[in-house]
């Protein structure tokens, strides 16, 4: 049994399958385009991406850690905090306190000395009624 093929008019539905994709001079370059364009915009990702990291670890200027915290009456929680930054570096980090039910009870916003690079002190917090927890909310520059 032979086989027939119906001829499509020439150029008007691209490359045939015999032609092949890729095949012959126009095949090549659109090849190499996409190579090319592929590479390039590879590593304009992986440069957007080193760059937002690099940003983020370089842009925190000041780290704080809530060592321990004690409840020192109804209205007062003394939080230990030991917060790490460049020297001649001013913080603040702020601390909230809250109740048994989970309301916040009190908040504030220590000042850190621009001097050591390492502070290590204990801040006293008011709070309007018996705190049972206190957290450090984050450390800033300035």
């Amino acid at each position: 049994m032979v086989e027939t093929r119906q001829q499509v008019p020439e150029g008007r539905y691209g490359r045939t399958r015999a032609q092949g994709v890729g095949s012959g001079r126009d095949g090549a370059r659109t090849d190499r385009r996409l190579k090319i364009t592929g590479g390039v915009l590879g590593v304009l990702l992986l440069a957007l991406v080193g760059w937002i990291g690099v940003s983020y670890i370089t842009g925190q200027d000041v780290s704080g850690e809530l060592i321990k915290f004690k409840v020192a009456s109804d209205t007062e929680v003394q939080v230990h905090l030991e917060v790490r930054k460049d020297a001649g570096t001013a913080g603040v980090c702020t601390l909230r306190t809250r109740a048994e039910d989970g309301a916040e009870v009190g908040r504030k916003d220590a000042r850190i000395a621009a001097d050591p690079s390492r502070v290590d002190t204990v801040i006293p917090v008011r709070t309007t009624s018996r705190a049972t927890s206190a957290e450090l909310v984050g450390c800033r520059a300035g």
